[in-house]
Parts: structure tokens; sequence; C-alpha cells
């Protein structure tokens, strides 16, 4: 059945870990899907190919996380019907994914929410942008239309709207409470705001270029975005990295991971009424991004990830100095997390404030930090360990409470990881080039990046052209899984809570919208 079919029809795909794709019809793709929501699957990414110009079809893709391998669908329908089986019904975070293929590409899943998720009236309901015969350059009126939030009805129930803009600098993203007086009965969020058109972009730029692209999908996590991208290209042309330049990049990585965890342990506090922790935090992001900036040329490393290794090498001075900051920041980091641990009413601020069970992520497929601040044991640097992570070998670290006061617990958990992490990466530092050349692609092909970025596993989806371009590149945000969970974690809170319990997931909106 479904299971012996998948194990008999894989083929290995070009990845930086394990990856098998397998060709199926309608009835298969449901099949696969029911095998696999029994097999401790998750649905990873979900996007959509228009290739009328090879063989007049279109083409829908899912790539599912197992424990020791990523499993590519791949499905094509004629261009006449471009329908398929929606996947929602075992893989709730389908629906998001598959209302946003639609509004891209006009591909329909055969059942499932039709509202508009990116499309936000910005073009007409029959203008699909990602389709090949679609100008780059046309432009319409937006005709913004209501949004039909699904109602809540009963005696004192009221509705509260906050967003899209919001009073602080944190991006639009717009989130509709049902509540009686403070508690919150339902949350639906509606995001799609910042939809840029990458997708879109990515078309047709040279293969050794769009890195560049890549890195600024999602200002946090550039250097996962980035290596994704440079992973499935190198992974395609078959270019082995030196382990200096595989070091380097995991050096980054980790730095990066450190960078947003400092950042949102001081927001964390903040929101918490103390301000302390805000301060004490920011003030150890600067310093790590003032080092960035002395040893890489910038303080976020929009451009360090390159194809064939990095932009730079780290001078011997530099690692001394590295060094040193490890050592500092393992004994102010611990210092603070003392502080947290030991102050009331932080402690009660965090303690069961946004609680999401286990079971719950575990049947929404939650990735990352979420699901390891809920004893979901995920890590692509653990699960599907790539170089130099095959080495690296890095500690699994859990939190089994599901609530703030866990996601806080996991920060710290995995900042110190990481410092462990960039020491054994800076005291082994491999001699040999930084970068190496990689030759031009083959066109047709198609190869999968995945990294473990801070919030969770990153993918970049990446087919050839001819000419070494990109035909096609679909980059996937681990918070497309998590943004549904978010509304279940604020059920039975009180809405003055909602900006704590949603700084616990700091999901993002850019990365999510594309």
């Amino acid at each position: 059945m479904p299971t012996e079919f998948l194990e008999r029809e894989g083929t290995p795909l070009p990845a930086n870990v394990a990856v098998r794709r397998v060709v199926v019809d309608a009835a298969q793709w449901t099949q696969s899907a029911l095998s696999l929501s029994g097999l401790d699957a998750r649905l990873l990414a979900l996007w959509g190919a228009d290739d009328r110009d090879v063989d007049g079809a279109f083409r829908i893709f899912a790539a599912f996380l197992l424990p020791d391998h990523v499993l590519l669908l791949q499905h094509a329908m004629p261009a006449a019907t471009p329908v398929y089986p929606s996947l929602a019904g075992w893989f709730p975070v389908a629906d998001r994914l598959q209302r946003a293929v639609y509004d891209l590409l006009g591909l329909k899943a055969g059942a499932g929410d039709a509202r508009d998720w990116l499309r936000h009236g910005g073009w007409p309901e029959q203008y699909f942008p990602l389709r090949r015969d679609v100008s780059l350059t046309q432009s319409f009126p937006v005709h913004s239309a209501p949004y039909t939030f699904v109602p809540v009805s009963g005696d004192g129930v009221h509705e509260i709207a906050v967003g899209p803009v919001h009073a602080g600098t944190i991006e639009p993203g717009h989130f509709r409470f049902s509540v009686v007086g403070e508690k919150v009965l339902r949350l639906e969020a509606r995001l799609g705001y910042t939809h840029k058109g990458v997708a879109k972009r990515f078309e047709k730029m040279p293969l050794q270029e769009a890195h560049r692209l890549a890195a600024r999908i999602c200002g946090d996590s550039t250097v996962a975005f980035s290596w994704a991208y440079c992973a499935a290209l190198e992974s395609i042309t078959d270019t082995e990295l030196s382990r200096r330049a595989v070091a380097l990049r995991a050096l980054a990585l980790e730095r990066e991971r450190l960078a947003n965890h400092l950042g949102d342990l001081g927001a964390l506090g903040n929101d918490a009424g103390f301000a302390f922790g805000l301060v004490q935090f920011s003030s150890l992001k600067e310093q790590l991004l003032r080092l960035n900036q002395e040893a890489f040329g910038q303080r976020y490393l929009f451009d360090y990830i390159v194809p064939g290794g990095v932009a730079t090498d780290l001078i011997t001075p530099m690692v001394s100095t590295m060094l040193d900051e490890t050592t500092r920041l393992e004994q102010e980091v611990g210092a603070l997390r003392a502080i947290y641990d030991d102050h009331a009413g932080v402690q009660d601020r965090f303690l069961d404030a946004g609680l999401l069970s286990p079971e719950l992520a575990q049947t929404h497929g939650a990735l990352g930090l979420v699901a390891r601040a809920c004893g979901i044991a995920q890590d692509v640097r653990i699960d599907l360990p790539w170089p130099p992570y095959d080495r690296l070998r890095p500690r699994r670290v859990l939190r089994i409470g599901g609530d703030v006061a866990a996601r806080v617990q996991l920060r710290f958990d995995e900042a110190m990881e990481s410092l462990r992490l960039c020491r054994m990466l800076l005291d082994m530092l491999p001699e040999g080039p930084s970068r190496v050349d990689v030759a031009a692609a083959a066109p047709g092909r198609l190869g999968l990046g995945l990294i473990e970025g801070w919030r969770g596993p990153v993918l970049i989806a990446l087919e050839t052209a001819a000419d070494d371009r990109v035909r096609r590149c679909h980059a996937h945000d681990p918070s497309w899984q998590n943004w549904p969970l978010l509304e279940h974690a604020i059920h039975g809170n009180i809405v003055p809570d909602f900006p704590l319990i949603n700084k616990s997931f700091n999901l993002a909106y850019s990365g999510h919208d594309g």
C-alpha cells in the first residue's frame, strides 16, 4: 500500500540532507498523506510550479520531515484542471499553505478554506503572479474587500481588532480577538501584509547571485536562508566545500542563533515588567553584533554565506577575541539566568502563560523552538546532520512545559549550547580555503537545502534553468507551522498577556509572507 509504494518508488534528490522524491498521481497523493500522518512525519513545506512550457502541466510539491530523511511528493496536473487533493485533513498547516499556492499559481486544493491569504486585493482573483505567462512589471490598483473572520457569539462576547499597523516597530499583522471581559475565547490571525513577490523575483536570476536575495527574505534568519540556498545549489552542482568553509558557516549560524536569543530574552523580560533584563541583554546582543562587524564586515551577515563557502576568512587574531567573548557571554548569560529564575514577579508572568500542550503541538506539526519547548525532539542539526554538525554532534535541548516559562528556559539552554558549539568551532577551526568555485548548473535540476535556523528548519527548493539561471525558487520559514499554534496558546489567557505570549513565540512576518 502507500508505505510500500514510497519505499519502492523513492529516488534520491540533490540536497545537503537525505531527501527522496516520489512522483504520485492524485490517489497516491492522498494515500501517501494518510500513510505519512501515521509515521511521525511533519509537513515541512508545500509549493507549486508552472511547467506548462515544458510538458503542459502544473505541479504541486509537498516536503515531509521524517525522523531520518525528507520525503518530497510530486504530483502533476493538467493545465486545464489544476486541482489536487487537500492535505489539511491530516496536516492542518496545509490549509494556509494551500491558500497561498492558489493565490500565487491558481492551483486549487479539492477542499478547505477558500479565503485569500496573500492577495489582500493587490491583484485580481483570476490573475496568478507565479504563472510563466505573467509579466513581472504588471501592476493593479488595490481593491480591498472585507475579510470574513470566523465569528464567535454568546453572552458578553465582543471582538478586539489589533493591527495590521501596530504601535511599535514590528511588521504588520492583523489579530482578531474574541473575548469575554479580558479572557480570550478565540484568536484568528490574518497575515500576508509583507508579501513582496520574492518567488517571482528569483525567476531568471543568475544562480550564483540569487543567494543575496535569499539572505534578505527574513532579516533575523539571513544566515539560515542564505545557507539553505547555497546548500541547494551546491548539491545540484556536486560542489564539495572545504572543512574550514563549513565550520565558518556553522559559526555564523550559531552566532545568529545567539543574537536572536539574547534579544528575545531581553524583550521577554521587558514584557514581564522587568526593564533591567531588556537593558542587560540588549547590551550583550549589541556587543555580539559589533564583533560580527569587526570579524565578518557586517553586523547582520546578509552577504557572508556565498556559493562555495563564505565571503571572507576569519583572521587568526579574531579567533582569540571570539573565544574571549564566548567565555564572557557564558558567565554573563548564566548570571542573568539566575536573576530571571529568582525573580518572583517575572516567574509569575511566565509560568502557565501561553500554554501549548505537547499533544496539540504534535497534531499541528510544530517545528523548531516551539516544538522543543513542548518536549518534541526535533532539530535538523541532530536528526539529519550536515557538515560540520555531523562532527559537532550538538546536544539535544528540550523543555516539556509548553508555556512562556518553558520557551524562556529553552532560549537560555540553546544560548549556552550555541556558545559551546562556537567554542568547539573556534578551537578546532580547520585549515584550508574558505571558498571554492561552483560549476555551472545543468538546466532542469531540482535541489533542496535544509538548515536548522534559530526558529526551526528553513527550506529552499531550487530549480535550475538554462544559462545558469534560476527557474524556480521556493523558500519556506517554520513560522508557517507555528503561527496557527499561537492562536491556540492564547486561549484562556487575558488580552494584556498577548504581547508576552507572542514574543515567546517570536514568529516571522516577512519570512512567512515571502
